[in-house]
């Protein structure tokens, strides 16, 4: 089975699928919202399937969604390279240093 697969809706019409970042079928009906605002890891691996797979071409996410060829390829590098997790906003200039993520500090004994 391909990441691509056409399937039969419930009204009897083809559409496009393809397997999203979650591991289900993903249609273009389920990429998000083009007034979408707070981009989730989720929201950003939709979208970059959506482009990998042909469900959306690169210049209609990026008109959709308001957003550069240069914000979108650096989402698909960080998929590539870190997973879905290197979408992670709070992550983001850890990965891109290329330097390991800060440890917490955790405080020893009793609190002041």
């Amino acid at each position: 089975m391909s990441s691509r697969d056409t399937l039969m809706s419930d009204d009897g019409s083809n559409g496009a699928s393809v397997i999203g970042p979650e591991g289900r079928p993903m249609t273009e009906e389920d990429l998000p919202p083009p007034n979408t605002k707070r981009w989730v890891m989720r929201r950003k691996a939709e979208v970059v399937a959506g482009v990998r797979s042909g469900l959306i071409s690169l210049e209609e996410a990026c008109r959709r969604y308001t957003l550069s060829v240069e914000e979108f390829l650096s989402w698909q590098r960080l998929i590539d390279s870190h997973g879905v997790r290197g979408l992670r906003a709070t992550r983001l200039q850890d990965y891109r240093n290329g330097q390991p993520a800060p440890r917490p500090r955790v405080m020893s004994g009793a609190a002041e």
